[in-house]
């Protein structure tokens, strides 16, 4: 038994090793901390090369955009509320999406499932191409939300984590259902915890 958990252990270790990065990345984003997104880079990292290993390569390549993302995050939240008066750590302050993001976001979204779900249909051999598509156009468009603090990134979370997690059990990554159903709970919580420092002037 010793051996068996040794072996699967030594397998899995960076997929471990990203699901614990990971549950530290929502843990910050909760508490708008700036170590969100070095934590966020380090696990894209490493699920890059977790995805490429089991065909999501849409994931994977999402995997890549939030890399860049991490890094705009990063410099957004330290130089990008620093002419404000907010009272929040990361120096921007939390928001309701604007109309004209909405009205613009939800075409560029659809645009950009549209698009992946050519690239895996016709260029890959992904087995899950439209689910796969649709978490990862979400996720794009999330994770730029998050990167301006618009709280309404957590509830496309909640619908992309619960999907996610029965993406990964279809696959057989069991730390990671388990880190997308903690995710789920997670993104409950952070809507939650952001609701409380909504700013009302945005």
């Amino acid at each position: 038994m010793a051996e068996f958990l040794t072996t699967w252990l030594w397998e899995n270790i960076i997929e471990l090793l990203g699901a614990i990065l990971g549950l530290l990345y929502i843990f910050f984003s909760i508490r708008q901390h700036i170590l969100t997104w070095p934590t966020g880079l380090f696990t894209s990292l490493l699920y890059t090369v977790v995805f490429f290993q089991s065909g999501f390569y849409a994931d994977m390549g999402l995997q890549v955009y939030y890399v860049a993302i991490s890094i705009y995050g990063w410099y957004f939240w330290l130089k990008g509320g620093a002419k404000k008066q907010v009272a929040d750590k990361a120096g921007v302050p939390v928001k309701r999406t604007p109309k004209q993001i909405m009205v613009v976001g939800l075409p560029v979204t659809a645009l950009i499932y549209i698009a992946l779900v050519l690239i895996l249909t016709n260029f890959t051999d992904s087995t899950v191409p439209y689910l796969d598509s649709l978490t990862t156009a979400l996720s794009i468009t999330a994770t730029w939300m998050l990167a301006k603090k618009y709280i309404e990134h957590w509830l496309i979370w909640i619908f992309v984590d619960l999907l996610s997690a029965g993406l990964y059990v279809y696959k057989g990554l069991w730390p990671t259902v388990v880190l997308f159903i903690v995710y789920t709970v997670m993104a409950v919580l952070g809507y939650v915890e952001w609701r409380k420092h909504l700013s009302e002037k945005n």
